[in-house]
């Protein structure tokens, strides 16, 4: 038999946090350097934190700088390679460095080698078109302070030096180039979120799992009602708070549209899964000592891109190449196959008809890679690692990506969106995070984003606090560079970055 009960009004919080992931994890950790006299609670819906798109089998891990990933760097019809995403990609993922070296500083994580560690991020291409591609795409990166240091080369001597595992037996006629950066990283980010709200558990935020926020309802004061249910015992429990932030992952899109609010009209989301290849292989993992980008095959979509990561999960080195996309209707891997067909809205039925119509080559993509083959597989890892066996790898499912779609304001048609969108409700006192990449790697910068939409008559008293934690807070560090010299030496220090 299950119950419901409502929390006394003094033992309700001040801010609820739905999902335990990272965006929870950083705004909790945000809440304690400006506000933490604020209560905070956390419900995760799982049986433990960062079981979903923060677990790190259900990621890349890249560390999101915009150094490989060639889809940031798009050329024009002239071959000009235009850095303006990848700049600002970089910037926020320099953000997220300082504030995690301002945690490590506090004693607000564990050692950083826990959760991050020093991995070159190459970019790879072939041809003569990728070659071309390639130069113009380091001209304009080379020139950025934050990309200083980038090296180019189409040497396939040299390459082999960067890149052994991916040049041996590959034809020697073949035209290649690449870039390296040493700045990159591999980031753990379940490990992450589990230092980030184990520490904020000890500092009064209330984390519980296996409790799922099953509705919000707003108030005639202006908080809101949150009923969340336990997945054990299936009890209700109902509470009050003055703000909810949704940061669930695919989970976000149908607890806003339960909200209500007229700010999530017109949103619809696309659930891809995605599998890799993975080998533990010690011969493989030391002869790719590496994370590197190609590009994406013709008409397929960015987040498509092959990409073969040296990871270090756990204290174990693994090698990762993929993805291979897939599709389930689910927005979890916990969730349920009614989860697309329940997302669908008189509000957004015109935006998601409208991708149906307009997105024909994903469809098409998203078929040929169902019906995959191994053997087809494995002949797409041998495009980047031309003596691989089979014996060597097995297939990991990663995590379900929930794609924004979104209504055009000028056509008022459908789009499909590959990135991540901060959903904010009138009064502020409700905000969600829909889609995917670069996601976590910019948590930080998207929670000082909801900081300021949701909080604009606190945001003048804790400027002096998120300078203190993040020194380029209001500053562009591309347009700084001794801010930006002396921020890379403190972080690469704190994090143990230096080798």
């Amino acid at each position: 038999m299950t119950s419901e009960r409502s929390v006394p009004d003094s033992a309700n919080p001040d801010v609820v946090l739905v999902g335990g992931g990272i965006m929870s994890a950083t705004l909790a950790q945000l809440l304690q350097v400006v506000a933490p006299e604020w209560s905070v609670a956390v419900f995760e819906s799982g049986s433990a934190v960062a079981g979903e798109s923060s677990g790190p089998w259900n990621n890349a891990g890249t560390g999101h700088a915009a150094l490989c990933e060639l889809n940031y760097t798009p050329a024009g019809p002239d071959g000009r390679v235009d850095p303006t995403k990848a700049i600002t990609i970089n910037e926020q993922f320099q953000v997220s460095r300082q504030f995690w070296s301002h945690l490590v500083r506090a004693g607000m994580t564990g050692s950083p080698k826990e959760f991050i560690s020093p991995v070159p991020h190459l970019s790879f291409v072939t041809g003569e078109d990728g070659r071309s591609y390639m130069r113009n795409r380091h001209a304009a990166l080379a020139a950025q302070p934050l990309f200083e240091g980038l090296e180019y080369t189409d040497s396939p001597s040299e390459m082999a030096d960067w890149l052994p595992l991916m040049m041996e037996g590959r034809d020697p006629e073949q035209v290649v180039a690449a870039t390296r950066s040493a700045a990159g990283t591999d980031v753990n980010f379940g490990a992450l979120t589990r230092l980030m709200l184990d520490d904020a558990a000890t500092r009064g935020v209330n984390v519980h799992v296996n409790q799922r926020v099953d509705a919000l309802e707003k108030e005639s004061d202006g908080r809101w009602k949150v009923t969340v249910r336990d997945t054990v015992t299936g009890d209700r429990v109902t509470m009050r708070t003055r703000f909810v932030f949704v940061g669930a992952g695919g989970g976000a899109l149908p607890l806003l549209q339960k909200a209500g609010i007229p700010e999530i009209r017109g949103f619809g989301g696309f659930p891809v899964s995605g599998m890799f290849l993975r080998s533990r292989s010690p011969e493989l993992v030391g002869r790719h000592q590496a994370k590197v980008y190609g590009q994406a095959a013709v008409g397929a979509p960015p987040m498509s891109v092959p990409h073969l990561d040296l990871r270090l999960i756990d204290g174990e080195y693994s090698v990762l190449f993929g993805p291979y996309a897939g599709f389930s209707p689910k927005f979890l891997k916990a969730g349920s196959l009614f989860d697309l067909p329940r997302s669908v809205k008189p509000g957004n039925l015109g935006s998601m008809l409208g991708v149906a119509r307009t997105e024909l080559a994903l469809t098409k993509y998203l078929i040929g890679e169902l019906v995959q083959s191994r053997a087809a597989r494995h002949r797409t890892l041998q495009g980047f690692v031309p003596t691989a066996e089979q014996a060597d790898w097995d297939m990991v499912t990663a995590g379900q990506r929930v794609q924004v779609i979104k209504q055009d304001p000028n056509t008022n048609k459908g789009v499909l969106q590959f990135g991540t969108e901060l959903i904010v409700g009138g009064d502020g006192s409700i905000a969600g995070l829909l889609g995917a990449s670069p996601g976590a790697s910019t948590a930080v910068s998207a929670m000082l984003t909801l900081l300021q939409r949701c909080f604009p008559q606190h945001v003048d008293a804790w400027r002096p606090l998120l300078q203190t934690a993040i020194p380029s807070y209001g500053h562009s560090l591309n347009d700084e560079p001794a801010l930006l010299a002396q921020v890379r030496a403190d972080t690469m220090q704190t994090l143990e970055l230096n080798g």
